[in-house]
């Protein structure tokens, strides 16, 4: 059993006796690119020099992908962020801030940063490996929201990054323990990623699922005709087609969210909007949904999201709300519309001046033709899809709790190491 002591930190509490304790700061070299020095997003080339943000930053790694390049020009002018093998990132700016990666390796060659990175290069006595494990502990990523709780904009200054505490281990020690968590953490991320590569084959198996069978029906001995329709292909011979406007009609009343609360179109269906959502100011021109209501976004920047209210309330004019006629099934044409062949069809009929603006109103989506089964055989459609779907859905949120639990693990190991709780051996 080794000795302890108290670290002097609460949020770390003992650490072996042999430990120190010290300020990141001294024993790193901590810069960054000051502000963009007029650079713009049109002086990006399409081969140059590597241009890391935050956003390169996944699970806290490197992704050497979807990057911008600079011209050697603009990599120059800031040679203090000049990456090197053995720096740290810290994302000190932004929702991102916290996150945290090490540069191994430089597989694009020279490379450099935004604005947004704080790059950290250690001292011979830190190793770059074990300050990495230390920043995406659970005890640093405390300490940032303790530290940001109340800023307006979250910003970690150098001088907060240098003033962090760290225990450091003799070196050797060091090592020992960041070569232990490599080999435990490449293992639980090989693990967590056959995991989200089954939540993946489950997602694809749900959306043929809802696919085949909104187009093709349940009968798979039921022969066939062609729709006409590129985007529906074959459908049962006892099938039809009909234009949207023939099934629903559009609710069009405007109100306050005053009186009637504020709902959110998402992916998942319509429900009640966040409280910390923010608010936009047309509470009261905002359009009227009831109970029962198809209601989907008209935006392509929002493709999916769509469903059936099960409350009264409000939505944002940017969204198509829709009275369902009496002589059809709302839950088949929910599904129909979840689907991504309808997704492509809807937009497809869209207008606009660039991607995010591109929009379809309710005059082109009435004229979209879609597909009729017999009323009995719409019913039959969504009880299967519903039941189905909750199924793929349970098995889902098995592995996504699966995800979690590995990522609880990963986290309590990194503490239980870097703080000295548990000792290599």
């Amino acid at each position: 059993m080794r000795k302890m002591k108290d670290s002097g930190l609460e949020w770390i509490g003992e650490i072996p006796s042999d430990w120190d304790v010290t300020r990141i700061g001294y024993e790193s070299w901590i810069r960054a690119r000051l502000g963009w020095k007029g650079l713009k997003a049109e002086e990006y080339v399409d081969e140059g020099f590597a241009f890391l943000s935050a956003y390169n930053i996944i699970n806290d790694k490197l992704l050497w992908e979807k990057l911008n390049f600079i011209n050697e020009q603009r990599y120059e002018e800031s040679p203090e962020i000049k990456l090197k093998k053995g720096d740290v990132l810290l994302v000190k700016d932004g929702a991102g801030i916290g996150k945290c990666a090490r540069v191994d390796d430089l597989p694009l060659g020279a490379s450099t940063t935004n604005s947004s990175l704080a790059v950290i290069s250690t001292s011979s006595g830190l190793l770059y490996r074990y300050l990495y494990y230390y920043l995406i502990s659970p005890i640093f990523q405390n300490y940032i929201s303790r530290l940001l709780n109340g800023m307006g904009v979250p910003h970690l200054t150098q001088e907060n990054l240098k003033n962090i505490k760290i225990p450091l281990p003799q070196f050797k020690e060091q090592v020992m323990i960041a070569d232990f968590l490599d080999g435990k953490c490449a293992d639980i991320d090989q693990i967590r990623v056959d995991v989200e590569k089954q939540i993946e084959i489950l997602t694809d198996y749900k959306k043929s699922v809802i696919t085949e069978t909104v187009t093709k029906g349940l009968d798979p001995k039921a022969k066939m005709k062609d729709s006409g329709i590129k985007w529906i292909g074959k459908i049962p011979k006892g099938w039809t087609l009909t234009k949207i406007g023939n099934m629903y009609s559009l609710r069009s009343e405007k109100v306050s969210d005053k009186v009637f609360a504020p709902l959110s179109v998402t992916k998942n269906g319509v429900l009640p909007q966040l409280e910390n959502v923010a608010k936009t100011d047309d509470g009261d021109n905002r359009k009227l949904v009831r109970k029962g209501d198809f209601v989907i976004n008209s935006r392509s920047d929002r493709r999916g999201s769509c469903g059936i209210s099960n409350l009264d309330g409000s939505v944002s004019l940017i969204n198509t709300v829709l009275k369902p006629r009496n002589e059809m099934n709302p839950r088949y044409y929910n599904w129909l519309f979840h689907t991504d062949l309808f997704a492509d069809e809807f937009y497809s009929w869209g207008h606009g001046i660039v991607d995010d603006l591109w929009t379809t109103r309710w005059q082109e989506m009435k004229n979209i033709l879609i597909p009729v089964p017999p009323s009995t055989e719409q019913k039959s459609i969504a009880a299967y899809l519903d039941e189905k779907c909750s199924e793929i859905d349970a098995t889902i949120a098995e592995k996504q709790k699966q995800l979690e639990t590995l990522e609880e693990y990963k986290k309590s190991l990194i503490f239980e190491y870097v703080t000295g709780k548990k000792e290599v051996v």
